[in-house]
């Protein structure tokens, strides 16, 4: 989707979004206009109906608006903390989606169904992974069962599963190609075992203990991976979301894990986790 576009910014990078698509733009230059008819008074968001689009203003200094995107012919102004009125010059950007939907981009299968093909067991001898009825299904000791595919560094990765009661796994994404524990970003699975940390949490930056699913039960876990840039500072952004519904986006500035694989956990002999679909689509 293309939309010609005019910006008015104190310069940064900002959040764009349609009914459907949501981009991110880094705005590098602005210029004075010094006649421009409407005043916008500051407020922490601002949404305005126009040609179509959805727009909204989210990324702000102290407290006041930093940033209004609107369709091409209009000129706006409004107050910055310091009341100076800028704006950025009219460009052609190409808006991206970074929320797409199976419709919107391309979703890649990574589980045929049948076999472990693109999976490889990381771990001990003691530990199993085996396909049946249409499913990846774990047991035993302590182990790892990682994608061959990739590296991967932006992304949506969207798994069916299922943890059983008392159980724990992890979905692993950004992980190494022989992972432990420790490495690569862990999204949890986990409905009612010992460690209170359960599913939706993003273990050891964000957590979450009230039980979002029952055990034995399948789910979908969505997680959206990108790394970005707000306010002048490189992070990664990574938005967890179960059974449609968004939980949170945490940003990690410090970009702990810079690209990777993905890999599901096998916890334990008492953790049995199921796993019916897997599917990645990658994002620029």
């Amino acid at each position: 989707m293309h939309e010609s576009i005019l910006l008015i910014t104190l310069a940064g990078t900002f959040r764009f979004q349609s009914a459907d698509i949501e981009s991110i733009v880094s705005i590098r230059s602005i210029r004075l206009l010094p006649h421009l008819p409407f005043l916008i008074q500051p407020s922490l968001r601002y949404g305005l109906q126009h040609a179509g689009l959805r727009v909204a203003i989210d990324r702000c200094y102290d407290g006041h608006p930093t940033s209004l995107l609107i369709s091409p012919g209009f000129h706006i102004m409004f107050r910055t903390p310091l009341f100076f009125a800028i704006a950025a010059s009219l460009f052609t950007a190409t808006l991206t989606p970074s929320n797409a939907t199976a419709e919107d981009g391309k979703w890649v299968s990574l589980f045929d169904g049948k076999t472990l093909d693109g999976w490889k067991k990381v771990g001990k001898d003691e530990s199993h992974w085996e396909v049946k009825d249409g499913e990846m299904r774990s047991g035993g000791e302590i182990s790892m069962l990682t994608s061959t595919t990739g590296p991967y560094k932006n992304f949506r990765y969207r798994v069916e599963m299922k943890i059983n009661d008392g159980g724990n796994s992890g979905l692993y994404f950004r992980t190494t190609e022989n992972p432990g524990f420790m490495d690569g970003y862990e999204a949890q699975v986990d409905s009612t075992h010992t460690d209170p940390i359960r599913t939706g949490s993003l273990y050891g930056f964000c957590h979450v203990y009230k039980q979002l699913v029952k055990p034995d039960t399948w789910f979908t876990y969505d997680v959206e991976v990108r790394d970005d840039n707000w306010r002048g500072r490189d992070m990664t952004r990574i938005k967890i979301t179960i059974d449609g519904n968004e939980l949170y986006e945490y940003m990690d500035f410090e970009k702990t894990y810079k690209e990777g694989h993905f890999a599901f956990q096998q916890h334990d002999p008492g953790s049995h986790v199921a796993i019916r679909k897997v599917e990645v689509m990658q994002l620029p």
